[in-house]
């Protein structure tokens, strides 16, 4: 992996007023749209019986819309690798207002779309088609985030800035599993099916229009701004020169982005329905605890970026990564015959999952600035696509194996963090 390539601040600077509003314009904007992408999950077994047929096997149904949603990962890496291309030549600030357009109109008009009673086949297709593009949204809008951010603040803050930026992107699932919880409590099972699924993707096509009139605010990042003024800029297609010069960084930033996708879709995004179908819970309480967790998760997030800033890549992974693995496999070992400890544990275990909020932290600094937010987008959206979006899938079909199924591959891949963590100490060592 390359040595890291942010500008150096000279002299070194604290942060300031405008990089606080930085980060808070961006991880307000960032939390409403990924709360867009993310609403269908929490929403996920309604939908399942709306948009397929109801004869249709209950692990079958399941999974096909687990497909669906897992299709918005496989779009990911197309709209991420234009948008970054964009964002390489053009500017940051542009394409991270685009990724909002792409992302509100798909989810009003889920909310507004007939079910497979009214007309049939055409509803689940129609689905998917407003899920593709809420990928190739998603797809520019993260690494943008990452990228945005870091080139804003100084470079001793680069920890804090991605975390803080990641724990504003959690905060979207919590306005989701926050409204989820409402939903669920405030109307009955055939009110939900009837007519009340469609309000959060309604509200989240207004949150969409919110968000992009916030990213109106923000300015274009000093990095890019000075790139431009050199006339540094990328000069051949910036995705040959990601593919060709910069292969270790990309296989570290695809190997810490399934980390990060096991993380939030096993731990946060499916452990709610895994739960309600596994042990019988009822939807409220799991709604509850989860969005517990993802309080907890959101803290740690910036308790990640803090620790990385200061200990390094190395450390912070290998402590990370033991913590999250023995945490998430206590928790799912302990709920499946002790329902009682369900809010103490999940909340600790979303907090141990806060190890992603140090993932972007690593990969902004593999790559030059140049070429930064293209290998960030395409390591990240192709592990994404990869591991994230079939995660559902592969997790759902385990289970009828073996019922802890999500405890064995979280802990799988918190093994595989630690080593990368060894690894990566290795090479700051090696850098001294």
């Amino acid at each position: 992996m390359t040595t890291p390539h942010l500008l150096e601040d000279t002299p070194p600077r604290p942060l300031n007023g405008q990089d606080y509003r930085t980060l808070a314009l961006a991880a307000l904007g960032g939390a409403l749209e990924f709360y867009d992408f993310i609403i269908f999950v929490f929403f996920a077994l309604v939908i399942g019986k709306l948009f397929f047929p109801l004869d249709m096997p209950d692990w079958l149904r399941q999974f096909q819309t687990f497909g669906i949603f897992a299709a918005g990962y496989l779009a990911r890496p197309l709209g991420g690798i234009i948008m970054a291309h964009f964002g390489d030549k053009l500017g940051r600030k542009r394409m991270f207002t685009l990724s909002i357009i792409l992302m509100a109109v798909p989810t009003l008009l889920m909310g507004m779309l007939p079910t497979y009673a009214s007309i049939g086949i055409a509803a689940p297709l129609a689905l998917l088609a407003l899920r593709i593009l809420q990928g190739a949204a998603i797809g520019g809008e993260v690494p943008g985030a990452w990228v945005f951010v870091a080139e804003h603040v100084p470079a001793r803050h680069t920890g804090y800035a991605c975390g803080t930026l990641t724990a504003g992107l959690t905060a979207g699932i919590l306005l989701g599993s926050l409204l989820a919880t409402l939903i669920n409590s405030s109307f009955s099972p055939a009110q939900i099916a009837d007519w009340a699924w469609r309000l959060p993707f309604l509200i989240g096509g207004v949150f969409g229009l919110v968000a992009m009139y916030l990213r109106q605010w923000l300015e274009e990042t000093p990095v890019f701004a000075e790139m431009q003024a050199r006339k540094a800029l990328a000069e051949e297609l910036p995705l040959k020169t990601v593919l060709s010069q910069h292969k270790p960084a990309i296989i570290v930033s695809m190997l810490l982005t399934w980390l990060l996708s096991a993380a939030i879709v096993v731990v946060i995004l499916l452990t709610p329905t895994y739960l309600q179908k596994q042990f019988g819970m009822v939807a409220t309480t799991t709604l509850k605890a989860n969005s517990l967790a993802i309080i907890a998760l959101t803290a740690g997030c910036i308790l990640a970026g803090r620790i990385i800033d200061r200990l390094g890549s190395g450390p912070t992974f290998i402590l990370g990564c033991l913590l999250l693995g023995l945490s998430s496999h206590h928790f799912y070992t302990t709920v499946a015959h002790d329902a009682s400890q369900l809010y103490a544990l999940y909340a600790l275990t979303g907090l141990c999952v806060g190890i992603v909020g140090a993932v972007p932290y690593v990969m902004v600094r593999a790559f030059p600035p140049a070429i930064r937010f293209t290998g960030l987008s395409f390591s990240y959206n192709v592990s994404y696509a990869i591991f994230g979006g079939l995660t559902p899938m592969v997790v759902t079909l385990w289970q009828q194996h073996d019922p802890l199924a999500p405890a064995r591959y979280v802990l799988a891949l918190c093994i595989m963090g630690m080593a990368l963590g060894g690894y990566l100490l290795w090479q700051e060592r090696s850098r001294r």
